[in-house]
């Protein structure tokens, strides 16, 4: 048997949901598997089908994944959209905590930009052996090993 027209707004097969959401079918499988899409209907044939708040679900968990939300927190985000009686001051503090966890990520990336950019400064890159990059290198697993 084949699936059901794919196109639909009404019911939409896996595939076609996935291709609407922009998210692949094995993620769309995933987030059901997480419990942040309840499970859907199916064909007498087994076919996934997904309707149109299903595919805006999908949309809604890929911005959040776009803008590097947790699985976590893109489930609470999820259970705040659809509870209506909710208070904006719970959807804010999860942005907040996600923005501090942004920023203290950003200034360890950006302290070994400059650490490498120091190490490259005073590497020579010729021909000769000695390399203050892989000197750095080592030197850190050596002062580790002293200190066991």
């Amino acid at each position: 048997m084949n699936p059901p027209d794919a196109g639909t707004a009404a019911s939409a097969t896996i595939g076609a949901a996935a291709r609407r959401s922009g998210v692949s079918a094995r993620m769309v499988r995933h987030y059901e598997a997480l419990g942040l899409l309840p499970p859907v209907a199916r064909t007498d044939s087994g076919y996934r089908l997904y309707g149109e708040p299903e595919v805006h679900t999908l949309r809604f968990i890929k911005r959040a994944r776009d803008l590097g939300f947790s699985m976590a927190e893109i489930g609470e985000l999820v259970g705040l959209w659809h509870d209506h009686s909710r208070a904006s001051a719970q959807v804010k503090r999860i942005a907040q905590t996600h923005i501090d966890d942004l920023a203290r990520r950003i200034a360890r990336m950006q302290a070994m930009q400059r650490t490498l950019e120091g190490l490259v400064a005073c590497c020579h890159g010729d021909g000769r052996p000695d390399c203050p990059i892989l000197e750095d290198l080592a030197g850190a697993e050596s002062q580790a090993s002293k200190a066991a």
